[in-house]
């Protein structure tokens, strides 16, 4: 070309290619977006449509019965976790056909409630027990509306769909006129009874608490170790226990022994200065402890006189430390009796147990087997009986939750008796309430309990004819769990467990609707007043009036008159432990309400692994009672949440993430899909870190449903076409969601929902983003309207937008319906209406898929030698270039042949050859029957679709290629 001719300017061809368009923001923007959803699903009936959509269609039923969270504070990220975790299984149950129903609930009766008015009272100078019961279970019900007011609109905003105008309440008037008459069935089977045994007892709250009320924290306790001087025999020594509740020692009624234990007799030869030890004395303890015995009481020098054997201690009875002790008055002028007891180790203390049948559970069954006495010296504020010797009227615990003078005072009399041999303090792990963080003592209290190995003869016995066996049984054989390890832990606690105590010593809860005759003891057969008339008035009461009726002047009279002599019975007033009134949930949910299930029985339970010991375990008991069986087919368990680093979060470590901040800053799919991602069957970790890993996920994913919209404007049913008629490339993606819809549906049926998230990521991701879409940008940009190729990408993109908004609608349930809206808007239109769609077998093509897994293993080494070109600057785009392609393999390189595989690897063109490849030759070490040698490609650049090629310029429209100068016409 001369210099002096005029320039020419390239065309501009861009108002004529078919570029994305879309309103579909890059930015989500959700935490301000999820509340229109949010009111636009209340607004439109959702969860209401999806029920009619069940009466005119054939849908199986899903219940997921939801364990009712605690109507007391804020949602916590353990909440959080759970909800969304049910959510999930719900959304994706409805949308693989069934009918999945859930009715949110909140467990309202209990401690937690109770202490929160209490703390009122105390800020006012009021005293509980000087407010009428029944205005202070009105305060008790106000305080646990409000809370779950609160609860259910943080429940909402984590997108869980649900009956949320309908929850269900323990404290509502038909729950309690349920969990009553279930309660009154155990009354009936003869499964109840009164007994005295030790329980984990709070002195701070008054009340018994049951093990999941506890937690256990580092506790600094006293320990001696205390001389028991034999009345005869064993030379004298005396039998040295170690116990670390001081406090106990008035209550000893036995010590125990280990017949299989090797003991020996030891006296003391030196001792440090300042020991309570005495040189000479002589006394008993485990060879294997002796060492670790003498070093705590400073005892310098020993020496091993000989063996006990077993058979001698059988023959010893001991004296009691405070046998004689002066101010006494004979409270402990009895004969202590040695007991082998198999609970006996020579781990730690002496091989000796002190044996105390009200403060533990080891001495109880101890007392039981050889009949010892039960002592009640310790009252429900954990102080000891006003007219207990020495000791009377001594806190063990404080109200404040703090140490009382009990232990030291004990301490000192042991020293003062001669009985102390050693002492000093041990830091440990000991049970706490979880409520008012305050230690809790075993204490010997008369309780109510559920006798779980009598036989029943309540006419359902299929799985056994005892509670504990109806359990075990249902267990193995009923239930489907979820990780499978649920099963043991469940099996072996119940397979363990001592009788159910039912009752607890507080105001808010459900009484224990029954009376008692006047003048009989527990053990009498009319001890129990038992009439199912009385049973039903009770009902009655309760579903008009409520619990609180129980507590009314003159409600005895009005349930026994006629029956019964009022005035010839005690009316019970303690409250059922609250995972009774949660257990009883299967009764006045699956089995009353309509939304509940045909049979009673809930398709999955699903809560924190805690609930082994908790719920799960509750309601298998109170089912087995009551139904013969589990109320379950299936249980999921998931893990607690940790922070970043694996610690447990705390308000003092500073390391809690709450739900509410993550919303606020990221947005409630965000949170959804950190749940999605995670394996919730261990524990989980959250932190910034965390969640900016998941929002980077997220915007992957949110470009390639971007992606499709854009590339889907405008597309109508007219330009579909079939999958017979489409191109290879086409036909392998539709293989790739039969694939897919397989693994998606299976996945969401074994509640594997990081499975299904990985899958559906990775295909969006590396199948599509980075190969499909990759490839048919140019068709779909660049072709003709009436293209085959540009219409089948479009009728297979469709295809896609269809299967991964319902595929992911479970999950990322804002953004689901956002991008379903953006392509179909309309006030009835929602994507959690739909199904997922079904796919056609006939999609499914091995063959193909195999041929395409050899295909893209050689783009692989295309565009690896292409990379390098690009990275040393050769070339800027792939269309640059027209490699040549060395094939060893003649199957593969036919298959390459049959399709346009330039056009697969975004070059302008591409050669394949049999030959040799040169050295040099650019390779994958994985591949090596293919070599790739760098080739620029020839012609000029199309100033339309910027393909190199040899006839641009020579067609109708100036500087475009064959393709491009007919789609122009």
């Amino acid at each position: 070309m001369c210099a002096d001719m005029p320039e020419t300017t390239a065309p501009d061809y861009r108002d004529t290619v078919f570029l994305p368009e879309t309103d579909f923001p890059m930015r989500a923007g959700l935490p301000q977006r999820e509340p229109d959803w949010l009111a636009r699903w209340a607004r439109i009936g959702v969860y209401d449509r999806l029920r009619e959509k069940a009466e005119t269609t054939a849908r199986q039923p899903f219940t997921l019965h939801d364990g009712p969270p605690y109507a007391n504070g804020h949602l916590h990220i353990g909440h959080a976790l759970n909800k969304v975790l049910k959510d999930m299984v719900v959304r994706s149950q409805q949308m693989m056909g069934r009918d999945a129903r859930y009715v949110p609930g909140w467990d309202c009766h209990g401690l937690p409630i109770e202490w929160k008015i209490e703390e009122q009272y105390r800020a006012k100078g009021l005293n509980k027990d000087d407010v009428d019961i029944v205005d202070f279970r009105q305060e008790c019900r106000k305080f646990a509306e409000g809370w779950v007011d609160i609860q259910r609109e943080e429940f909402k905003r984590l997108g869980i769909t649900g009956n949320w105008p309908k929850p269900y309440l323990t404290m509502d008037f038909h729950a309690e006129a349920v969990i009553a008459d279930e309660f009154m069935t155990f009354l009936m089977n003869g499964s109840l009874y009164q007994g005295s045994k030790p329980v984990m007892w709070s002195p701070v709250e008054k009340t018994a608490l049951a093990e999941a009320e506890v937690e256990y924290h580092d506790h600094t306790s006293h320990m001696v170790w205390v001389r028991f001087k034999p009345m005869s025999g064993l030379d004298g020594a005396s039998v040295v226990i170690w116990t670390t509740t001081p406090w106990t020692i008035p209550q000893n009624r036995a010590v125990s022994y280990n017949p299989n234990i090797s003991y020996g007799l030891y006296r003391v030869d030196t001792v440090a200065e300042n020991a309570t030890t005495q040189t000479g004395e002589t006394l008993l303890v485990a060879d294997a402890l002796a060492e670790a015995v003498m070093k705590a009481a400073k005892v310098e020098a020993f020496t091993r006189l000989r063996d006990v054997p077993s058979s001698e201690l059988a023959t010893v009875t001991l004296s009691h430390p405070y046998a004689g002790i002066a101010g006494g008055n004979g409270e402990w002028d009895f004969d202590v009796p040695l007991l082998p007891g198999e609970h006996v180790t020579d781990d730690a203390g002496t091989g000796f147990v002190h044996t105390a049948p009200s403060h533990g559970d080891d001495d109880y069954q101890m007392g039981v087997k050889f009949g010892l006495p039960m002592t009640y010296n310790v009252e429900a504020d954990g102080s000891y009986r006003a007219d207990l010797p020495l000791f009377g009227g001594q806190h063990i615990i404080l109200p404040d939750g703090k140490e009382g003078p009990a232990n030291v005072s004990n301490i000192k009399a042991l020293h003062g008796a001669g009985a102390l041999f050693a002492k000093g303090k041990l830091k440990h792990s000991y049970p706490h309430s979880w409520r008012s963080k305050a230690p809790v003592i075993f204490r010997n209290t008369p309780q109510w309990f559920v006798a779980i190995d009598r036989k029943l003869d309540d006419g359902m016995g299929t799985y056994g004819d005892t509670i504990r066996s109806r359990a075990l049984t249902s267990i193995n054989e009923l239930v489907q769990w979820t990780p499978q390890t649920g099963r043991n832990r469940l099996f072996s606690m119940i397979e363990a467990r001592p009788d159910w105590v039912l009752s607890r010593q507080r105001a808010w809860g459900v009484p224990l609707t029954c009376f008692t005759k006047l003048g009989a003891k527990p053990t009498d057969p009319d001890y129990l007043l038992r009439n199912p008339e009385v049973n039903a008035r009770i009902k009655a009461a309760f579903e008009a009036e409520g619990a609180d009726v129980w507590y009314v002047q003159g409600f005895k009279e009005k349930m026994l008159s006629g029956i019964v002599d009022p005035s010839q019975y005690n009316q019970i007033f303690d409250v059922l432990d609250v995972w009774f009134d949660s257990g009883s949930t299967h009764a006045f949910v699956l089995r009353d309400r309509e939304d509940g299930s045909e049979d009673g029985i809930a398709d999955l339970y699903l809560e924190g692994t805690d609930q082994h010991r908790g719920w799960f375990h509750s309601s298998m008991l109170q089912a087995c009672g009551t139904k013969g069986r589990a109320p379950y087919r299936g249980v999921l368990t998931h893990g607690f949440t940790l922070d970043e680093k694996g610690m447990k979060m705390s308000k003092s470590l500073g390391n809690t993430t709450a739900p509410q901040e993550v919303i606020k800053e990221y947005g409630a799919d965000i949170l959804r899909l950190w749940v999605a991602q995670s394996d919730y069957t261990t524990d989980l970790r959250i932190g910034k870190e965390i969640l900016k890993g998941t929002a980077d996920s997220y915007r992957r994913l949110r470009n390639t449903m971007r992606f499709l919209l854009g590339n889907l404007a405008g597309f109508t049913e007219a330009e579909k076409i079939a999958p017979a008629d489409m191109p290879e490339l086409e036909r392998w993606v539709l293989h790739r969601l039969a694939e897919l819809d397989a693994e998606v549906r299976r996945g969401y049926a074994a509640y594997d929902f990081q499975g299904v998230f990985q899958k559906l990521f990775t295909f969006a991701t590396t199948d599509l983003s980075a190969v499909y879409f990759d490839i048919r940008k140019d068709a779909l940009y660049c072709d003709s309207t009436a293209s085959l190729r540009r219409r089948a990408a479009r009728t297979v993109l469709d295809i896609l937008f269809h299967r991964l908004t319902t595929w992911l609608a479970p999950i990322l349930v804002f953004t689901m319906e956002e991008v379903w809206l953006e392509r179909f808007p309309g006030e009835e239109s929602s994507v959690h209406l739909l199904d997922m769609p079904e796919t056609p077998a006939e999609w499914r093509n091995d063959t193909l898929a195999a041929k395409w897994d050899r295909i893209r293993a050689a783009r692989r080494v295309v565009t690896g030698a292409l990379e390098v070109q690009r990275t040393a600057k050769v070339i800027g785009s792939s269309l640059e270039a027209a490699p040549l392609v060395y094939l060893q393999d003649d199957g593969l390189r036919a298959e390459l042949a049959s399709v346009d595989f330039a056009d697969l690897c975004i070059t302008s063109g591409l050669a394949l050859s049999a030959g040799a490849a040169p050295a040099g030759a650019f390779q994958l070490p994985e591949m090596p029957n293919i070599s790739v040698v760098f080739a620029m490609a020839e012609g000029e650049k199309c100033q339309r679709c910027w393909q190199i090629l040899p006839d641009v310029g020579s067609h109708k429209h100036a500087a475009t290629c064959a393709r491009c100068d007919a789609a122009l016409g």
